[in-house]
């Protein structure tokens, strides 16, 4: 009788144990998913405050002041109104210069008086600023100013930045969703067999036809949905769109990149670094829109918000 007694306190001694193990197994479990989603969350944080630091920048989309169309031939640009091309008053000579569309060619032409810089160095009287073959585009400054030339389909520009802006000096932060882990989703990419371009139409109604590397295959609530990426060195681009467009999120889509896939194939889709397109911040942006197939019937209330 005593050895009974004693097998089943013992027993009775194993089975408390491993019920005690397992319960500090699952709340181990529990504290590590708690700390690699505050990580997580953390990680998000970072990138939204690097995003809003980018847009507040000199050069960011908030000091965006200016798109002016190119002529063949000259177009005179100043400050002085009826000009060709009217940059912000007070901000440079009322007669700064000209610039000169020959062909693919854009030459600057600066007026005498006019201390305007060239990548850094006085432009003395003409100067290329613009030819298909530079890497990058050549940077012009005055006082608050920058412009560059920009091509976009056949036609030319010259796009303006001026540091005091109203729209930099004035604003007040980006809105966005909580982050929630839940819209980290895992991805493969469907490649295309044969290269493949599909058509991409911007805010100026120009369409262009760009390489697809394939489609972001995701699953939401047991749902499967596909967006087409496009290529973007080492990460993929995707232009959306969703139920979330003219109410919570800007009307007209919105972008993520996300990483190429690995060797594996697997690839993730994070929809909590969905971003407002520029042109919910400037009318000076030429921002592409989404493709048909990339219409998601569904609510993705993950990443940036808009008032705009």
């Amino acid at each position: 009788m005593k050895k009974l007694l004693i097998t089943a306190a013992l027993a009775g001694f194993i089975l408390s144990s491993c019920s005690q193990t397992q319960t500090d197994i699952e709340a181990q479990r529990m504290e590590s998913a708690t700390e690699a989603d505050s990580s997580y969350v953390a990680s998000i944080d970072q990138w939204h405050a690097t995003r809003v630091e980018n847009l507040q920048k000199e050069d960011g989309w908030l000091a965006l002041a200016g798109l002016y169309w190119l002529e063949p031939g000259s177009s005179s640009f100043g400050s002085a109104k009826g000009g060709k091309i009217v940059f912000p008053e007070g901000t440079i000579a009322q007669q700064a210069g000209q610039f000169i569309l020959e062909g693919d060619v854009v030459k600057l032409q600066v007026n005498q008086g006019v201390a305007i810089t060239l990548n850094g160095e006085p432009v003395q009287q003409e100067a290329v600023v613009y030819t298909a073959e530079m890497e990058q585009p050549a940077e012009m400054r005055y006082g608050s100013l920058k412009w560059v030339v920009i091509k976009r389909g056949d036609k030319f520009a010259v796009r303006l930045w001026d540091a005091e802006s109203e729209a930099r000096k004035s604003f007040a932060g980006l809105e966005r969703y909580p982050v929630q882990p839940e819209w980290r989703l895992e991805a493969r990419l469907e490649q295309n067999p044969l290269p493949k371009q599909i058509p991409i139409t911007n805010v100026l109604g120009q369409t262009s036809q760009e390489p697809s590397p394939g489609a972001v295959v995701f699953t939401v609530e047991g749902q499967q949905y596909s967006l087409d990426a496009l290529e973007e060195g080492d990460e993929l681009f995707i232009i959306f769109a969703d139920k979330t467009n003219g109410t919570d999120t800007y009307g007209s889509g919105r972008y993520l990149y996300m990483p190429k896939p690995d060797a594996s194939g697997k690839t993730y889709i994070d929809f909590n670094k969905a971003y407002t397109p520029p042109c919910a911040f400037t009318g000076y942006a030429t921002c592409p829109l989404p493709p048909r197939q990339n219409f998601l019937p569904i609510s993705v209330t993950a990443g940036e918000k808009s008032k705009h």
